[in-house]
C-alpha cells in the first residue's frame, strides 16, 4: 500500500509540475486515487445462489433483460458492489459478486426482485494452477 501511495503522488506531482493541475486539484486526484484504492481492498468476494425454477430454460433473451435490471440496480446503488459473473444450472443461478458486505448483495437482490437462498463470502480461489504452484 505504500508504495502505492508514493507512486500516486509522484503521478500527481508530475502532473502539478507540468501545469496540467494546481495544488487544489492535486489534492483532490490524490485523495480519489487512495479512496477507491481503499474501497477496492474493502470489497470482499461473495457466492450468491438463487433458486429460480428452470433458470436453464430462460431464453437469451430472458437472462439479457435480467442481466439489465440487475446492472441498472447495481448502477443506482453506486459504489461498494461489483457484479462478476453468473452461472445458470438447471434450477439455479449462482452469482459471484464482489462487494463491502452481503448487506449490500441482499440491498441488490431486493430491489432487483432476485432471490436470495444464500450468501456466501469466498476464502480463497483455486485452480489447476494451484497445483503447480
Amino acid at each position: 500500500m505504500k508504495k502505492c501511495n508514493v507512486l500516486m503522488a509522484f503521478i500527481v506531482g508530475c502532473l502539478f509540475l507540468h501545469g496540467t493541475v494546481n495544488a487544489q486539484e492535486q489534492e483532490v486526484i490524490y485523495t480519489r486515487m487512495v479512496k477507491a484504492k481503499k474501497e477496492k481492498n474493502t470489497m470482499k468476494t461473495y457466492l450468491i445462489e438463487r433458486e429460480i425454477p428452470n433458470a436453464g430454460q430462460l431464453t437469451a433473451e430472458e437472462l439479457k433483460g435480467i442481466s439489465q435490471k440487475s446492472c441498472s440496480v447495481l448502477k443506482e446503488m453506486g459504489t461498494g458492489i461489483e457484479w462478476l459473473h453468473s452461472y445458470v444450472t438447471d434450477d439455479k443461478v449462482y452469482c459471484v459478486y464482489k462487494a463491502e458486505s452481503q448487506d449490500l448483495i441482499r440491498e441488490h437482490a431486493e430491489k432487483g426482485g432476485f432471490p436470495v437462498n444464500s450468501v456466501q463470502e469466498l476464502s480463497t480461489k483455486i485452480s489447476p494452477a494451484t497445483a503447480k504452484e
